[in-house]
């Protein structure tokens, strides 16, 4: 009963959510809420929500100062060499971009953060976007997607929990997936050219003095919510009107223009700004301080050296305010979904009913169950939720079947791209929120495409003999 009263609860969630008939925080709250009354376990209602917000609440303050921290750095003029260079690099073709777009957030990845991953991306790319009129969905999906892949790195979360749960080393994990891994970004940057010959035919190539004609002030950045209101500027370009019909128009209220002469740069600060921030990424990396104390510091730091007078502090977190409670509010009403999925143990029976429907005869390939079971399991569930609770179990199958604990890690890692987008994720509510797009939108576009690059993971780990 608690299995299918699971799904049940998923599928509602995205059905809901896609059909647009229930905002996500909304969906995210009152769903499970009315899920747990039907398990019987209303009185408990309470104790489920709770323990979800305590765990996901340094999560929720790691968001809110990160927003602040890199919100400000966009207002100083931090980004502003990286919009320039990539809109020199890109030459206004929407191609380009969407290629850029992979690029940009697979190095960014680098520093093993999703959330940090999606602000300096969103922040640099979305001013092309915008003024493009390109489609945003398009955007985040190659964001997270790439995003994916990479989180597979050591330090990047899932790699590590595969290694504590099975005690293995984290080396002998991800090193032989390199290849794999490899393909599966190879595969994200074959999608972005796929779909950005897509937005070319739709919009046409400009030069960049056409982009740039109209005046700077109509390119807008991300994340200084309460600035001035951007002008819309004619579109421009080739074929098309409007938006693409998988990401609706949104307007430009709330948005600050990539403006050389606004009056929150600081270029005499530049370096202390770009010091500053490699700094915190390097602390991140290095694990010196926990994460959401190190962005509670770099947000304090960064406000009170760039604007020192107290009414410029509170004017910048007044322009932010907006995205912070967007994203915080969207991880605390998360928050309530994982503590009813756990407390119920609705998870636990759904992940016992799929491992148990398992055939015999696909015992010597349980690796390649791991890779196709993962897809949709770390979508559904938390990677500590899939990778403690659920992995163990595959791996004792497995050992059963003569398969070893290593082959069972890496097929572990191949969802990585899908669940990058999973609603469980709180800096995919950063990637839609700083991009303006639905999260609906951003669901009914990237599961299909970042399925299929789990599976070329998943094919390629098979082809070379890693799985």
């Amino acid at each position: 009963m608690l299995t299918i009263l699971g799904f049940t609860m998923i599928a509602t969630f995205l059905v809901l959510i896609m059909l647009k008939k229930m905002s996500p925080i909304a969906a995210l709250v009152l769903i499970p809420a009315l899920f747990c009354v039907f398990v019987g376990k209303g009185a408990k209602l309470g104790d489920y929500v709770i323990d979800g917000v305590t765990s996901l609440a340094p999560t929720a303050a790691m968001l809110m100062f990160a927003i602040v921290y890199f919100g400000v750095m966009i207002d100083v003029g931090l980004f502003d060499p990286i919009v320039r260079g990539i809109l020199k690099f890109c030459k206004a073709d929407p191609l380009r971009i969407v290629v850029g777009t992979a690029l940009l957030a697979s190095i960014v990845s680098l520093d093993g953060d999703g959330s940090t991953t999606f602000m300096i991306t969103v922040s640099a790319m979305y001013p092309l976007y915008k003024r493009l009129k390109m489609s945003l969905v398009v955007m985040t999906g190659v964001a997270a997607m790439a995003n994916g892949v990479m989180n597979t790195l050591p330090w990047g979360g899932p790699t590590a929990r595969a290694a504590t749960a099975l005690k293995l080393d984290a080396s002998d994990i991800f090193v032989p997936m390199i290849p794999a891994l490899a393909v599966g970004l190879l595969g994200v940057f074959a999608l972005a050219y796929v779909l950005g010959r897509r937005e070319r035919k739709r919009l046409g190539v400009l030069t960049l003095d056409e982009v740039l004609e109209p005046a700077e002030s109509e390119t807008v950045l991300v994340g200084a919510g309460g600035g001035s209101e951007g002008k819309k500027g004619p579109r421009t370009g080739g074929a098309g009107s409007g938006t693409d019909a998988e990401a609706p128009e949104t307007d430009d209220d709330g948005f600050q223009g990539l403006d050389p002469n606004r009056a929150t740069l600081r270029p005499k600060l530049y370096w202390f700004n770009a010091l500053l921030t490699v700094t915190l990424l390097t602390a991140m990396i290095m694990e010196w301080l926990p994460i959401p104390v190190l962005f509670l510091l770099g947000a304090a730091l960064a406000l009170t050296v760039n604007f020192p007078h107290m009414p410029d502090q509170k004017a910048r977190l007044g322009a932010h305010a907006e995205n912070v409670l967007n994203v915080s509010g969207m991880v605390f009403a998360a928050a309530v979904f994982t503590g009813v999925l756990q407390g119920t143990g609705m998870v636990d029976h759904m992940a016992k009913w799929l491992v148990g429907n398992i055939p015999d005869g696909m015992g010597p390939h349980m690796a390649f169950v791991t890779g196709v079971l993962s897809i949709p399991l770390t979508y559904f569930m938390s990677n500590d939720g899939f990778y403690f609770g659920i992995l163990p179990v595959l791996a004792e199958a497995g050992h059963a079947h003569g398969v070893s604990s290593l082959e069972i890690a890496r097929a572990s890692l191949v969802g990585q791209p899908l669940h990058m987008s999973s609603p469980l994720v709180p800096a995919v509510y950063v990637l839609v929120g700083m991009a303006k797009v639905e999260f609906g939108d951003h669901t009914r576009f990237v599961v299909k495409w970042a399925a299929l690059t789990s599976m070329v993971v998943l094919g390629a780990g098979i082809l070379f003999g890693i799985i």
